[in-house]
């Protein structure tokens, strides 16, 4: 199944702590929430338009992470980019995308994070922000 969220994506940050009383407090940065927040909701508009429920199985997962082409470059540097010739080769790095897309869909694409098996992860160049997955379930058998 293909998902398309036109979202720009946005890389899983170290958790933050602040003192509590005698305790420290955990928390995610608010870029990185109010991210999952906004996938969530896509996710589950998607999910109850095809009335799907959450995957159980084991699960391949393809993604695309399209992030934006920087303003200042030349025009010839642009489209390399967008052509695809020139791949983002700087930070955040791919593994940090696909944590916070992990984290933020679980429960609604996927039962849990730990359902998926296989990955195949690309970061782009793109005039249209957005994240696209393909989600297949591999055969049990």
């Amino acid at each position: 199944m293909r998902f398309e969220f036109d979202i720009e994506p946005v890389e899983q940050a170290r958790p933050r702590a602040v003192r509590f009383g005698k305790g420290i407090r955990m928390y995610a940065p608010k870029k990185v929430a109010v991210y999952k927040k906004q996938l969530g909701y896509l996710a589950r508009q998607a999910m109850q338009e095809r009335g799907l429920e959450p995957y159980d199985g084991p699960l391949e997962v393809c993604m695309e992470f399209y992030r934006p082409v920087q303003a200042s470059l030349s025009q010839k540097e642009r489209a390399r980019r967008l052509s695809g010739v020139h791949r983002p080769t700087v930070k955040p790095d791919l593994s940090n995308y696909i944590k916070a897309l992990e984290d933020g869909l679980n429960g609604i694409i996927w039962i849990d994070d730990n359902r998926i098996v296989q990955i195949v992860a690309e970061k782009k160049y793109s005039d249209h922000p957005r994240i696209v997955i393909e989600v297949n379930e591999i055969d049990k058998g």
